[in-house]
């Protein structure tokens, strides 16, 4: 036979959901607090009514002791149950509602009672104080029970002792006050309950709008959930308040904007500083899919607001689709000028061909010398000026691709640039977005001309680029520079207005600028300064002269 299973203990369990528990919490909490505040209350009432019930027997007593008639009778006459001084302590009795007034003369006896058969009879608790002259107040025990109490000494004519007069005040009075207390307490205290109630309920229901009815397990697992989203997905996350200022930061966006943990609670102009991204963020610049510029990298960020006041922005790296994308355009021009050259290839070929069938070997001689000739001068002419391999590769294919689109590309006469470039990567993205919007801006115009100057000027190098298109209005030329404004329909790759905020970004990170005017003749001009572009001659011949000094030792 199989053991009997032990029976399960039944415990009370809370509530799952958030607006039930915290319902609970705040009745309890608001009950506490009424019982707390009941006893509180009671615990000074019972003391201030056994004082007031003391100082109204001392105020008896000290009235009686006042009455002539009180010392005179002890003076004169017998204690007994008809004497003076029993009638006057009893019509001062039945006057102030007293439990008892006892007359007593210095050897403690009785001159007046409540009950008639005490008076003559030696009191029950000691009056020394009171034949000493004080005044006492006390809760005691006496023939009668107990009873507040009020003593004081009696005086006869000349202000001499000759006694004492004891007052006594119910004690059940005196509870029997407080307990009739008690109901208009809990009535009070169970009114203040009912307003926390109420008041916990209508807070409760706020929670629970606020929380969507969910259980504190649910909420945590969706912290959980979103902590782990935020900073597991590769797009960056940013999160405002009400109020503007970031609240959030997942790990991609602050390597996409290049901040850290110092900036949240902090606006994005603070943040951040000027600049498009800022103002994506902030909400002055809106629509989808904008695109901005942060360093080096190409963003494109969306923002949506959310029912708090707040906002949530997100971005996304294009750096590499962008670079791809610009390569993809180039191969494109490329293409299509190695397909123009091989249908003027197949010309010149059917021409060569020709004059060897008619025996024209000098004209096909000289035919072929001008080919060739036309290629050698233009690449001898670029290296001449421009003695970095990188730039100077870039010239000659542009001109090719110039060649191509029917746009002469013309390397200045001033132009001179050593082969000491710091960053010749940077200043090849620079020259080669600059001659693009030129060819541009020029290919299909009538005697188009574009033409590129490079100079040094010590270790400055101030770039020219000035075509001969219809160039760019007074009022357009910094919004050129935005990020995300073009006059060109976009790409297949994506979208334009990347390129010269990019050579803008390129030029201040190195101290420089870039800014575009009006060319002589018409056409646009754009000029970029980069400061500190060229290393020191003296540094480069230190670094070649090197390896042979080692040699020698």
């Amino acid at each position: 036979m199989s053991p009997k299973p032990p029976a399960r203990r039944l415990r009370p369990r809370l509530p799952r959901k958030v607006f039930s528990q915290v319902l609970l919490m705040q009745v309890a909490i608001a009950a506490g607090v009424a019982v707390l505040a009941t006893g509180l209350f009671l615990a000074p009432l019972s003391k201030q009514l056994d004082q007031e019930a003391m100082r109204r027997a001392l105020a008896i007593a000290q009235t009686t002791a006042q009455d002539p008639q009180i010392a005179e009778g002890v003076l004169t006459t017998p204690p007994s149950v008809n004497g003076p001084v029993q009638k006057e302590a009893e019509r001062i009795r039945k006057a102030t509602h007293a439990e008892y007034i006892v007359v007593m003369d210095r050897g403690g006896f009785r001159w007046s009672h409540t009950t008639p058969s005490e008076i003559g009879q030696h009191v029950s608790t000691s009056p020394q104080e009171a034949l000493e002259g004080k005044e006492v107040m006390q809760i005691d025990n006496g023939t009668l029970g107990r009873s507040a109490r009020g003593k004081v000494p009696l005086y006869d004519a000349k202000h001499r002792i000759i006694g004492a007069v004891s007052v006594g005040i119910a004690y059940d009075s005196v509870r029997a006050r407080l307990l009739s207390a008690i109901p208009g307490l809990f009535a009070y205290a169970g009114g203040a309950l009912a307003v926390g109630a109420l008041a916990a309920w209508l807070i409760s229901r706020r929670v629970q709008r606020q929380t969507r009815d969910l259980a504190f397990s649910d909420i945590s697992a969706l912290l959980s959930e979103r902590e782990a989203m935020l900073h597991g997905i590769r797009e960056g996350v940013v999160a405002l308040d009400r109020g503007g200022r970031i609240r959030l930061l997942n790990d991609e966006a602050r390597r996409l904007l290049g901040i850290g943990d110092e900036a949240v609670g902090l606006p994005p102009d603070e943040a951040l500083g000027e600049g498009r991204t800022t103002d994506v963020l902030a909400g002055r610049v809106v629509g989808t899919d904008l695109l901005t510029v942060r360093g080096q990298r190409v963003l494109v960020a969306n923002r949506m607001p959310t029912d708090d006041g707040g906002a949530v922005a997100t971005l996304r790296d294009r750096t590499e689709l962008e670079q791809l994308g610009r390569e993809l355009d180039s191969t494109r021009g490329l293409i299509d000028a190695l397909r123009a050259q091989d249908h003027e290839h197949a010309n010149r070929m059917h021409t060569l061909l020709g004059l060897l069938e008619l025996e024209m070997y000098d004209d096909a001689v000289e035919f072929v010398g001008e080919v060739v000739g036309d290629h050698r001068v233009t690449a001898e002419q670029v290296t001449e000026k421009i003695q970095d391999p990188l730039l100077a590769a870039l010239l000659v294919g542009k001109a090719t691709v110039a060649a191509e689109r029917g746009v002469a590309l013309w390397v200045s006469d001033r132009t001179r640039l050593p082969d000491r470039l710091v960053d010749p990567r940077g200043l090849v993205t620079v020259v080669g977005n600059l001659v693009d919007n030129a060819l541009d801006a020029v290919a299909g115009t009538p005697h188009a001309r574009v033409e590129v100057e490079l100079c040094a000027e010590g270790r400055t190098i101030v770039l020219r680029v000035h075509d001969t298109g219809p160039g760019i209005p007074a009022q357009q030329r910094e919004v050129v520079f935005t990020e995300g404004w073009s006059t060109k329909k976009p790409p297949a790759h994506g979208k334009r207005g990347i390129g010269l905020p990019l050579v803008r970004r390129l030029a201040e990170r190195q101290g420089g600028s870039a800014t575009v005017g009006e060319a002589e003749g018409g056409g646009a001009q754009f000029t970029v300064v980069l400061p500190e572009a060229l290393t020191e001659p003296e540094l480069e011949l230190d670094a070649a002269l090197a390896p042979a000094d080692e040699e020698t030792r």
